[in-house]
């Protein structure tokens, strides 16, 4: 294997690795901001929203 190949085959690697990584984190992104809309249907706002003043 030539010295080409295999800088260019870690480069790939490391390429694909961080996509997967990318597209995995917007998956979770959207998955977690529908968890929190259906939270806030539901009644269950953020705590800093309450306007109680009052530290947890």
């Amino acid at each position: 294997m030539s010295h080409f190949t295999f800088i260019a085959a870690s480069y790939g690697v490391a390429t694909l690795g961080l996509g997967l990584l990318a597209a995995w984190l917007l998956v979770d992104y959207s998955h977690q901001r529908r968890a929190l809309a259906e939270l806030e249907a539901r009644g269950l706002g953020k705590r800093s929203r309450r306007g109680t003043g009052d530290a947890p």
